[in-house]
């Protein structure tokens, strides 16, 4: 009998400058009647638990305390009454001034390792503009109402800014600009200073170091810069030296028309009415960015998810699911964690052994990748026609330019983003002697500096759960 509805558990972990939390989701996958292939899509998003939200723990202003933070993540799976074993996709974002901590890629294997084992670790400013769109509610609002909406969530440490437009993310960009990149207790005396804070107040003239006393005027000339970088890199493109210095990301583009703006992230909250009781600035600075929203060229809208968008989008947008015609070796073990994509340009019209090879070289050689060194997923983008001579001539091609990765005996990660996988598979197995380690995966869209983690195959393996990432760790 035919499956053609699945449900599937995500958990979405945010580690951010100033507070930590999870979500959990469930996610339905149901199969599309009307594809040539059936394939599976993600028709429902539902949150069953929305975790509690704490300081993020630190050992000192580099390191945070990873034994702390996986304690607490432990006791919110035990709260919720889920078993880690039962989690199958989600991601662990590592946001804002915490990807710069010292050990910020220990605490993601760390906490991708206790808190279910299809967990993926990743970061990446333009990853959380993205997933931040999504589980505001900016995207889907953008998609529904037809519009284009710019959305800003301002976390502790940085501002992760996307355009949305019909529902598609169509640019995102990142600064660093936070409430917690200052934090003063209610006695006025500074506890805290990160490096873009330091930038500020030298832009500023103010010489403030951790242990002074700083005067709520001095406070809030520093909140009003911060917010005036964060509207200079909101309106675009940013110009001053100071903008630049702090910007994590390239600028925006902007389409010809704007329709909306929102916020979320937790000084969000505090612009809608929230209460804060983090011992920083992100009340004054909220402030000082409501000061300025008249000036944006439409109006400011409300949306459900604030401080929870990151976690939201993390946990319930992060995964894709692939075609059900894919390939696989079934000694090839999952998860298969952090994997690069490097797009391969093969021109069809034009095949030749010479010519695919070349392209694979040229591929490796723009990542300045040596084939055979590591695991490596080809994205092939453009169709590869289904014919027989020339699936077996690229079978062929295949196998003679990753001669390294077989005798390394690496896995070999072929993905396609039309429905041919399983032909592609099936012709090498036969034409070559590539008899082991191969997977071959189709209908995925992908870019080129992605990186992938794929999953335990669902439906007696007929699709693989594959989690579609930026992994970038900053030096610090």
């Amino acid at each position: 009998m035919e499956i053609n509805e699945l449900e599937i558990r995500s958990v979405g972990v945010d580690v951010g400058s100033a507070t930590s939390h999870l979500v959990f989701s469930n996610l339905i996958l149901k199969r599309d009647q009307h594809s040539v292939t059936r394939r599976f899509n993600i028709q429902e998003r539902n949150i069953i638990y929305e975790g509690r939200i704490v300081d993020t723990p630190l050992l000192d202003d580099k390191t945070i305390d990873i034994v702390r933070l996986t304690g607490f993540f432990k006791e919110e799976y035990k709260r919720a009454n889920i078993d880690p074993a039962d989690i199958q996709t989600g991601a662990v974002i590592v946001t804002g001034e915490s990807a710069r901590k010292q050990n910020a890629k220990q605490i993601t294997e760390a906490l991708s390792h206790d808190t279910g084992r299809f967990v993926a670790a990743t970061a990446g400013p333009n990853f959380e503009s993205l997933i931040a769109a999504m589980g505001s509610g900016a995207a889907t609002r953008s998609k529904d109402d037809h519009k284009t909406i710019v959305s800003c969530d301002i976390g502790g440490g940085t501002s992760n800014i996307a355009i949305s437009r019909n529902g598609e993310t169509v640019s995102t960009s990142c600064v660093s600009v936070g409430g917690r990149l200052l934090g003063v207790d209610l006695e006025g005396k500074i506890w805290r200073i990160d490096a873009p804070a330091t930038k500020v107040m030298e832009n500023l003239g103010l010489t403030h170091t951790i242990g002074d006393f700083i005067s709520k005027a001095d406070i809030e000339k520093i909140a009003a810069k911060f917010a005036e970088v964060l509207f200079e890199v909101l309106t675009g493109p940013a110009r001053s030296s100071l903008a630049r210095q702090l910007m994590l990301t390239a600028d925006l583009i902007f389409p010809t028309h704007i329709d909306e703006y929102s916020f979320s992230g937790g000084v969000a909250e505090l612009m809608y009415g929230g209460v804060n009781n983090f011992n920083d600035i992100g009340h004054i600075l909220a402030n000082q960015i409501k000061l300025l929203t008249p000036k944006l060229s439409g109006p400011v809208i409300e949306l459900p998810n604030k401080i929870r968008a990151t976690v939201i989008g993390a946990g319930a947008y992060s995964l894709s699911i692939s075609g059900c015609s894919g390939f696989r070796d079934d000694k090839i073990s999952f998860p298969i964690k952090n994997v690069p994509v490097i797009r391969v340009d093969v021109d069809q019209s034009n095949l030749s052994s010479e010519h695919v090879v070349s392209q694979l070289n040229v591929s490796f050689r723009r990542f300045d990748l040596h084939e055979g060194d590591e695991i490596i997923a080809l994205y092939f983008k453009d169709q590869v026609r289904a014919s027989y001579p020339q699936l077996e001539l690229f079978a062929k091609s295949i196998e003679r330019a990753l001669a390294d990765t077989i005798r390394n005996k690496l896995p070999i990660i072929l993905i396609f983003e039309t429905d041919i996988a399983c032909s592609v598979g099936n012709v090498i197995r036969r034409e070559t002697q590539l008899k082991t380690n191969l997977l071959a995966l189709d209908e995925l869209m992908l870019k080129e500096g992605d990186w992938i983690d794929i999953g335990e195959p669902l439906v007696d393996g007929q699709v693989f759960p594959v989690t579609v990432k930026s992994l970038v760790f900053h030096g610090g």
